[in-house]
């Protein structure tokens, strides 16, 4: 079994979805290694990972519309607004996501689905520098 971590600085413009399966593919072949799992991690809070479709835009752009209704800013119940409106409501959507995924990889190819692709969601309106940690194991 081998072991290949790599970190990842990434700047987002304010709010949406970034893809990074490119990133984590690249990382892979820098690995050298042909079968088994990459762990993709993000260290923040305001920020979070989804594996969702990548074919068509307009499902990101539902699935953002759709979280913003389910967890609006200027909420008056949020006590949390130290650093502006988007702050608590991005720590909310943080908390309803995840920060982590877990991709299977044989033969040196992720094993994603046709329309499958990993995103660096960006919940805070102004532009952030994201650290990821891609972890590869396998063989």
């Amino acid at each position: 079994m081998g072991v290949y971590k790599k970190g990842y600085k990434f700047t987002t413009n304010g709010q949406g979805t970034y893809e990074i399966t490119e990133l984590v593919a690249d990382g892979l072949g820098e690995s050298k290694l042909s079968d088994g799992v990459v762990s993709v991690f993000v260290r923040h809070t305001s920020c979070s990972l989804v594996l969702m479709e990548n074919a068509d835009p307009s499902a990101r752009v539902d699935l953002e519309r759709y979280l913003n209704k389910l967890v609006p800013e200027n909420d008056p119940d949020f006590t949390h607004t130290y650093e502006g409106p988007d702050d608590m409501p991005s720590h909310i959507k943080m908390a309803l996501t995840r920060t982590s995924e877990t991709i299977p990889f044989y033969e040196g190819a992720l094993q994603l689905g046709t329309w499958q692709g990993l995103f660096l969601w960006e919940h805070r309106s102004m532009p952030h520098t994201r650290d990821l940690i891609f972890s590869y194991l396998g063989n």
